[in-house]
Parts: C-alpha cells; sequence; structure tokens
C-alpha cells in the first residue's frame, strides 16, 4: 500500500514536470529572505552601489572619461542645436566640436570632486524596504539611490560644474561664441544657454548611469559578487 502511494506521489510529481520543481524553489527561497536580517540586505545594496562609484564612477574621472563614452557623452543643449548648425554651414564645426569637448572635459573635472559625495550618500542612506529593492529591476537600488540623493547632489555638485566649467575653459568658449552668433544679423532668436544647470544635470546622469551599470553586472553574474556579503546577499535574488 505504502509503495503504491510513494509511486502516485512521484508519478503526480513527474507528470507536473517543472512546476513542482519551481513551487519548491519558491517556497525555499522564502524562508532564506525570512531568515536573512533586513540590515545585511540593506549593507550588500550599499556595498553594490560603492562598489559601482570605486569602479565603474571613476573611470569617468579619466581623461576622455565621459567624452569618449557612448553611454554618458554629454551632447549640446537644445539651446544651442541652432547655434551648432550655423557654425557648421558656415564651415566651422570644429569650433562647435571642441565646445562639446570641453563641456565633458569639466563634467570629467568635476566627478572627481564629487566622488565622495555620492559615496558619503550611499554611507548615509537608509532603505524603507531593502527585500522588495533587491528582488527588485536590475538597477532598484540605483534607481532608489537617486531618488533619495539627486536633490542635494544636484546642489553640491552645481559649484563645482562652475568651477571645472573655468578651468577647462568651456564657459569662456561659449561664451564668445554664443555672443558671436547672437551678434549676426539674420539671428532672431538669441541664446544664452545655462551651462552650469545642463552640465550638472548631465553629470549626475552619467554618474547615476555608472553606478547602474555595475549593480547591473553584480545581480547578473556572481563574477562580480567579489566579497561574502555580496555572494549571500544577492544569492536571494537570482531566482527570483
Amino acid at each position: 500500500m505504502k509503495k503504491i502511494i510513494a509511486l502516485s506521489v512521484l508519478a503526480t510529481l513527474l507528470s507536473c514536470g517543472g512546476t513542482a520543481y519551481n513551487v519548491f524553489e519558491q517556497a525555499t527561497q522564502e524562508i532564506k529572505m525570512k531568515t536573512v536580517n533586513p540590515n545585511e540586505i540593506g549593507l550588500g545594496l550599499k556595498e553594490a552601489l560603492s562598489k559601482g562609484v570605486h569602479k565603474e564612477v571613476t573611470k569617468l574621472t579619466n581623461y576622455n572619461g565621459f567624452y569618449k563614452n557612448d553611454l554618458v557623452k554629454i551632447g549640446l543643449p537644445s539651446s544651442l542645436n541652432k547655434l551648432s548648425e550655423t557654425l557648421k554651414n558656415m564651415g566651422m564645426s570644429k569650433v562647435s566640436d571642441k565646445g562639446v569637448e570641453l563641456l565633458n572635459h569639466a563634467a570629467e573635472e568635476a566627478v572627481k570632486e564629487a566622488k565622495p559625495i555620492v559615496i558619503k550618500a550611499i554611507k548615509e542612506m537608509t532603505f524603507s524596504d531593502a527585500k522588495s529593492i533587491l528582488m527588485g529591476s536590475q538597477n532598484a537600488a540605483t534607481t532608489y539611490l537617486e531618488n533619495k540623493t539627486k536633490t542635494a547632489l544636484y546642489a553640491q555638485f552645481t559649484p563645482i560644474i562652475k568651477s571645472s566649467l573655468a578651468k577647462v575653459g568651456a564657459d569662456k568658449h561659449w561664451e564668445k561664441i554664443t555672443k558671436q552668433y547672437n551678434d549676426l544679423p539674420f539671428v532672431k532668436e538669441k541664446v544664452n544657454p545655462d551651462l552650469v544647470d545642463y552640465v550638472t544635470n548631465e553629470a549626475i546622469k552619467g554618474t547615476f548611469t555608472m553606478i547602474a551599470l555595475e549593480e547591473k553586472n553584480i545581480r547578473t553574474s556572481i563574477d562580480f559578487r567579489d566579497t561574502q556579503l555580496l555572494k549571500e546577499v544577492f544569492a536571494l535574488q537570482d531566482k527570483k
């Protein structure tokens, strides 16, 4: 009789195929989630974000770190598109290209000083629900960090960007070009771009883009989990 029951259970499991296995795995995963301290998950998320800053954001601080990186390269603000087209039509495309390059170099200089600000923000961050962030999208932790810190980071980044624009000569370059453009007789709509605001936003955007890249790497490949904490915490989301 016992053999018949056992065979019946086995037949049921086999007929369900992977379904029974998936249910078992899900139940096991839920048990693991309940036994892991939420604070530990929070620490794991912070470590992943910090790793993103140290590994990926550091690349932005190198010469051409923004300019030669298609993921974060800063183009012209929309207010300067007509100016750029006019320069090209006048055979002065190199002048516009140089201006774009200087904007990117300004961002590179700024991020050198801004890195400690981002690291500090990560250390001070608290998670309202670390578990849901861990089990979220591939950039869930980065998005959470951005939402929590972007306003404060903007205020802290702005003076750094202003100084950086002056340091690389981007402010003088564009000031000269815009004046020449605005003085042209056929120009009806004058341009006066707020480069500080524009580059600040683009530099912050680029910073979070690179942090998100490392978060995705950690979530999708165990090869990027080079500490015990990262291995333990992110193993929980592997089979979500």
